[in-house]
């Protein structure tokens, strides 16, 4: 049976949430808009999802804006979408800032642009040192190359000499995923109607609970959030346990 240490923090309420932002450019359609309209309109519900969080006193809220395969679409879109990430990074990192938010980015930084991979630099470094809500963009992500780049480093130790193969844990890969510093995701959020996860986040959602909407991203508000966080609530979280167990270990760290 776990102990109480592996759970450390029990509570009713998420600790990290991540969200899928998906359904920009159907909500752009359905208007007769360009895709980019929805991109832009995007940002509000990121606003307003960040504000949110903060109020609810999240550790971590991670967001998936561009994953790893979004540069299948089209050159013009991409090229939007770039240009929108670096004016919103210029825009809202003071924001973040004064709200004692800590700003990070992840995903494979090497495929964007010099003057984009100085901005991410930049915001990260104002932020650093802040302490309250850590927001995690994850951009040009993938769970598959997250996992892959854990196991490279392994594999670098493994070479030299620091490491045996046969002595190669969980908790060895864990560390080097991204995200290994913060809580587990308790609860993914997936907008658009989807009911997938779509290469994000593939190790640390191991245990989180899912919540699909058909509210497209743009329409994401605060009444949304709440409804997926209520939802969470209701459910009970076992970690591999039964219930009763669960409870035991509440009464135990109660006690």
């Amino acid at each position: 049976m776990p102990t109480t240490a592996a759970f450390n923090e029990l509570s009713q309420l998420p600790r990290h949430v991540a969200i899928i932002m998906d359904g920009n450019g159907r909500w752009a359609e359905q208007r007769g808009k360009f895709r980019v309209s929805g991109h832009k309109a995007g940002v509000k519900a990121v606003r307003e999802a960040v504000t949110f969080a903060y109020k609810l006193g999240l550790d971590a809220l991670t967001l998936f804006a561009f994953s790893s395969e979004n540069w299948r679409r089209p050159e013009e879109e991409i090229s939007a979408l770039m240009g929108l990430f670096i004016a919103v990074l210029g825009s809202e990192v003071r924001k973040l800032h004064r709200n004692n938010i800590r700003l990070r980015i992840i995903g494979e930084r090497g495929a964007f642009s010099d003057h984009l991979q100085r901005k991410i630099a930049d915001a990260e470094a104002l932020t650093a040192a802040n302490t309250g809500l850590t927001l995690n963009i994850a951009a040009n992500y993938g769970g598959r190359w997250d996992i892959t780049q854990a196991a490279r480093r392994l594999g670098e130790l493994v070479a030299a000499g620091e490491l045996a193969p046969a002595d190669i844990t969980e908790q060895h890969l864990d560390v080097h995923m991204q995200l290994a510093d913060l809580a587990p995701v308790d609860l993914l959020i997936r907008t658009g109607g989807e009911q997938r996860i779509s290469n994000f986040l593939l190790w640390q959602l191991a245990y989180a609970e899912l919540y699909f909407t058909p509210v497209l991203w743009p329409d994401f508000a605060e009444d949304t959030f709440s409804e997926a966080v209520a939802a969470f609530v209701e459910r009970e979280r076992r970690f591999g346990c039964t219930g009763a167990q669960i409870r035991a270990l509440v009464t135990e760290r109660e006690g």
